[in-house]
């Protein structure tokens, strides 16, 4: 044989999954050492948001051996892997692939030490500090899986790498490049989250909420510029910028219900040049949070009227009133489907046991971009669980970082086992009935 074709069949050898032999949990068991493979090196390989081109490729790699048909390029660097398996219906699984700009510190022998020049020009660390390696990982670990038990599901499976999570804006390009008149609408869709707070291979899954709304407003609070001496002569903006700050405060304490969790975050505030100088111009950055819908709206609306009419109070003329940009990337609340949460739950615990869980809870205001990919007219019935990342002794000591941190890492036998075997268990549960 050719020395290139002796090479070809290695790849293959390699990268085929192992016969379905055993219980699902002994297969995943036997698949975890190439899986952890795979896991270091996507760690120490990660990429930035609509950058991923090299984690793209090495997922389509991974997954074409298997009897994929596979396309890369969707909203950039999203990847569709599609498996027919006869008549079915179709189950689509996502995984994100992007990283953050964070230098690592976590000490591991795979730590990270990338460098990438982000979108605006900018050279930056890289980490995965956020567990989309794990993500991309179980992703692959399903694919084996499900390729290996073909005689125990028909339909079709999709499994799509998603880019620009930790950005927003990754699901709504593949939605807007078509993913579903290219590649068919899914009658279900699953992803997954691996989770610090919660012990090492636990699975924990809502039957509605996991994740509030998230949408960044950049509001330009306008005054009339003057001499730092002459106040009475001008509109000064860093004062008015102060007291929007505070008023805002004040939608959540007296406009929203105090039942209804809801968040406004002033993060940065900008403005003037010079000490003896009142400036045009200063800026808010502000993130907002909300558990529905109709509160996320409420929040928008009200940021608006706050803005304006303190500045009128202020006596800013009608034409310098502050101007409220909302940044389109936002993202609506996850919340599971009721019943399609609770038929995917009875099939874990029927394969898993009931120890495999832990209680759900939601203990900040985090967001997701996944209802973006589901969230279309029709909404795709979804489901969005989480595993946990963290051996149980860690938490009970308080020796854990939390997700964006630069000292952030995650158990990964633990995590990428019990992730692969719940969503494959899944899959089978949506796939394996007529």
């Amino acid at each position: 044989m050719r020395p290139h074709l002796l090479l070809l069949v290695g790849w293959a050898v390699a990268v085929m999954a192992p016969a379905h032999a055993g219980t699902l949990r002994e297969d995943i068991a036997a698949d975890y050492p190439y899986l952890e493979s795979l896991f270091q090196h996507l760690h120490a390989h990660p990429e930035l948001s609509m950058q991923e081109f090299e984690t793209a490729k090495r997922l389509a790699d991974e997954l074409r051996p298997l009897g994929f048909d596979v396309t890369s390029g969707v909203g950039k660097t999203g990847v569709v892997a599609l498996m027919r398996n006869g008549d079915g219906p179709t189950l689509l699984i996502r995984a994100d692939m992007d990283a953050l700009p964070v230098q690592e510190k976590t000490g591991l022998a795979y730590a990270s030490t990338v460098r990438q020049v982000n979108l605006e020009g900018k050279e930056m660390p890289v980490m995965h500090a956020c567990g989309h390696d794990m993500h991309v990982t179980g992703l692959v670990g399903v694919g084996r899986r499900m390729a290996a038990m073909k005689d125990r599901w028909h339909g079709t499976l999709m499994l799509v790498g998603q880019p620009a999570e930790e950005a927003l804006g990754g699901a709504r390009a593949m939605v807007v490049d078509e993913i579903y008149p290219r590649f068919g609408r899914p009658d279900f869709a699953l992803a997954l989250h691996v989770i610090a707070k919660y012990p090492a291979g636990k699975i924990a899954l809502s039957d509605g909420l996991v994740y509030s709304s998230a949408d960044t407003i950049t509001m330009t609070v306008r005054g009339v510029a003057t001499h730092g001496a002459s106040p009475h002569l001008g509109r000064d903006p860093i004062v008015l910028g102060s007291q929007i700050v505070l008023a805002l405060q004040n939608i959540i304490t007296r406009e929203v219900s105090p039942l209804e969790p809801a968040l406004i975050t002033v993060g940065a505030f900008n403005g003037g040049t010079a000490p003896n100088v009142i400036t045009d111009e200063a800026r808010l950055d502000i993130t907002i949070r909300a558990n529905t819908e109709a509160t996320r709206y409420q929040l928008l609306d009200a940021i608006k009227r706050v803005a304006e009419h303190t500045a009128r109070a202020a006596g800013v003329p009608e034409d310098r009133l502050p101007i409220v940009y909302v940044h389109p990337d936002g993202a609506p609340t996850t919340t599971n489907d009721t019943a399609l949460a609770q038929r995917v739950r009875a099939a874990m615990r029927q394969g898993m046991g009931e120890d495999a869980f832990a209680e759900w809870k939601q203990t900040d205001m985090g967001a997701e971009d996944f209802p973006d990919l589901v969230g279309i007219d029709p909404p795709i019935p979804s489901v969005y669980f989480e595993v946990g990342g963290t051996p149980a002794a860690q938490l009970a000591s308080g020796e854990w970082a939390e997700h964006h941190s630069p000292l952030f890492r995650i158990a990964p036998e633990p995590s990428i086992k019990a992730g692969v075997e719940a969503m494959t268990l899944a899959a089978l549960e949506l796939l394996g009935h007529p």
